[in-house]
């Protein structure tokens, strides 16, 4: 079975504790303070590998967090910075981010980081001024990222059979490359994308047996998403269409219907260059095969090849191989050329967002405030309120970044308790 979607959920490891130490030796007076940083935590990072071929361990697993820092020590002491943890992903997987973020990963090697680990707190060292020379306090490490996230797979053929059910794709694989599809009389027996590779002495083609699709497949009908996510990576498309359906239905608008499907799922597919393969003729007379492919040929012009083929006798079968490494170019589309070029510039160039800076301020009641935003609560994780000496600091750091204001433009009151992140204490500015 092809595992094609996966939700794993993701967490960067917890930055180590910066420490609070003085120095102590013989015959060294005032030593001063030599706490030192902690560590970051790892990242969780998705890189792209080529030996795998779907999402089946994801089954298996569903929870990844990366190695936290280690805490400073004394002696200047910096704590390690905690290992990334490296998970392994098919080319051809999209990762999605509860943030619209959208990666792409279809170069080998190609990664992305979907779980930052979280900033080392920095030791008392670091807050030795001239006027605090022995700092009793020392900052906390921050918790990393973490969230769920969606994996899906879009296999990466070069060629994608598609047509309606038991229109005999699965038949046609089987006999191009050596997939062993299983192969019935009854519509709807491929359940999953089956691969093949079609073999020259000098190139390779993957060809993808897309599911049949139905009527209604790009608004979800049956496994229509799904499907039809698989086709989106194509280079060319083969369309096969039983020259006799055994439902008696219209060859014409059996082939109306799937193009239909694919160009209200993505216009690129609408583009995309097709062979049309009338299939199964050697269950109608020779000459009812070759007026009909004549007059697919007056339909769609010179633009779409007309192969009629039979799996059971291998008619048409050479001729459709030859005019498939013929037609699908050598060079990997342009798409992924880009990608591997922006892949080998990231390697050199990090970008990191700018932490936000807006916050708000509630009333709560008589005497009483409310403080949210991002930038006030990462402030109160790193420090330990119940010390004096930290208080004092963050209460500097509320007065710099415009919080006290915002409070007394609001009402507040020096002695009035405020509520961050939570915590509640009284701040008393000076």
């Amino acid at each position: 079975m092809l595992y094609d979607k996966a939700r794993i959920f993701v967490q960067g490891g917890r930055g180590g504790d910066g420490c609070l130490s003085f120095r102590r030796e013989a015959h060294v007076p005032r030593g001063g303070p030599d706490g030192g940083d902690g560590g970051h935590g790892g990242d969780v990072v998705l890189v792209c590998d080529d030996s795998l071929r779907d999402l089946q361990s994801f089954k298996r697993r569903a929870h990844y967090k990366a190695e936290r820092g280690r805490h400073g020590e004394g002696a200047l002491k910096q704590g390690r910075e905690g290992e990334d943890l490296v998970v392994k992903v098919p080319p051809g997987t999209e990762v999605r981010l509860p943030d619209g973020t959208l990666h792409d990963l279809v170069v080998p090697g190609q990664r992305a980081v979907v779980a930052r680990g979280g900033v080392g707190g920095r030791g008392n060292a670091r807050f030795k001024s001239p006027t605090r020379q022995t700092p009793r306090f020392a900052e906390r490490g921050l918790d990393g990222r973490e969230d769920w996230i969606d994996l899906q797979l879009k296999l990466l053929a070069d060629v994608g059979l598609v047509g309606l059910p038991n229109a005999g794709k699965s038949s046609l694989i089987s006999v191009m490359t050596r997939a062993a599809p299983k192969i019935a009389d009854y519509p709807f027996t491929t359940l999953e994308p089956n691969l093949g590779v079609l073999e020259s002495p000098d190139r390779q083609l993957i060809v993808a047996d897309i599911p049949g699709l139905i009527e209604g497949a790009s608004q979800g009908a049956g496994l229509g998403h799904d499907f039809l996510a698989h086709v989106e990576r194509c280079r060319l498309l083969v369309h096969v269409l039983d020259l006799a359906p055994v439902d008696g239905s219209d060859p014409v608008e059996n082939h109306a219907v799937i193009e239909r499907e694919l160009r209200l799922h993505a216009e690129r597919l609408a583009r995309l260059p097709r062979i049309l393969v009338l299939s199964k003729a050697d269950l109608v007379p020779e000459e009812d095969a070759e007026a009909a492919a004549a007059a697919w040929r007056a339909r769609l012009g010179p633009e779409v090849p007309v192969l009629v083929t039979s799996s059971a006798t291998h008619a048409g079968i050479e001729a459709l191989k030859t005019d498939l490494l013929r037609r699908v170019p050598v060079a990997p589309p342009a798409a992924i050329e880009e990608l591997a070029a922006q892949e080998s510039l990231a390697e050199h160039q990090v970008f990191r967002p700018a932490a936000g800076r807006s916050f708000a301020v509630e009333p709560l009641g008589e005497g009483a405030w409310r403080v949210t935003g991002a930038p006030v609560e990462r402030l109160l994780a790193r420090y330990d309120l119940e010390n004096e000496e930290a208080l004092l600091h963050v209460e500097r750091r509320l007065k710099r970044m415009g919080v006290i204001r915002a409070l007394e433009d609001a009402g507040f009151e020096p002695g009035d308790d405020v509520e961050i992140a939570g915590v509640v204490f009284e701040l008393d500015p000076a």
